[in-house]
């Protein structure tokens, strides 16, 4: 049987729903692309409303 740690994700900021998947996106984007000098992202719904103040 697992464990909790092992079946949920602690996240960081106030509010880890919207930090985990975008932490996870750009680490997918900085592995695919590692020469790339920079990234643009363009947020979407609730990243969007909410981005900045969950340190999207």
């Amino acid at each position: 049987m697992k464990s909790v740690r092992e079946i949920y994700k602690i996240g960081h900021g106030p509010s880890s729903s919207h930090t985990m998947g975008p932490r996870r996106a750009a680490s997918i984007f900085k592995t695919r692309f590692p020469d790339a000098a920079s990234y643009k992202v363009t947020l979407y719904g609730s990243l969007a409303a909410t981005g900045r103040g969950h340190l999207t």
